[in-house]
């Protein structure tokens, strides 16, 4: 295998599903990649010195322009293969209270609110797939 070319920190990233409650139930932000080809959710190295969770909030911001509660306890986590090896993204449900007219990465990215029920049908990343539908079945635990 040919050896990374980043630092090995790059490989740990943290990820939020940003969620809020819309006049027909729970809706999710998707946001697309930066090629705008996939519907996917803000994630991002955890840059040193910060914690996961923090840095799961920092790129929602950064990337989608929303701010809200990101939640003690993870979603779950995923791998991805990128920059020769594999990374470990730890996913948070972040309930939103504040959305940005204009944010960081307006220029590279579209950001859609869409029916919890029909966001898993808009994104075609399997892992994605799988932690919208682990989140969703202990909304509970998210909802305030």
């Amino acid at each position: 295998m040919a050896r990374p070319s980043v630092p090995s920190w790059f490989y740990e990233q943290s990820s939020v599903i940003p969620f809020r409650s819309g006049k027909h139930g729970v809706e999710i932000l998707l946001i697309t990649s930066k090629g705008k080809k996939h519907w996917i959710f803000p994630k991002g190295v955890i840059e040193p010195g910060l914690s996961p969770r923090a840095s799961a909030r920092k790129e929602a911001l950064e990337e989608a322009g929303v701010e809200g509660v990101v939640h003690q306890e993870a979603v779950g986590e995923y791998h991805r293969e990128k920059w020769n090896g594999t990374c470990r993204i730890q996913v948070y449900a972040m309930e939103v209270t504040r959305t940005q007219k204009h944010w960081e990465e307006e220029r590279d990215r579209k950001r859609l609110w869409v029916p919890a029920s029909e966001a898993a049908n808009l994104i075609d990343r399997k892992a994605l797939r799988r932690m919208l539908k682990r989140f969703l079945k202990n909304l509970d635990r998210f909802i305030s």
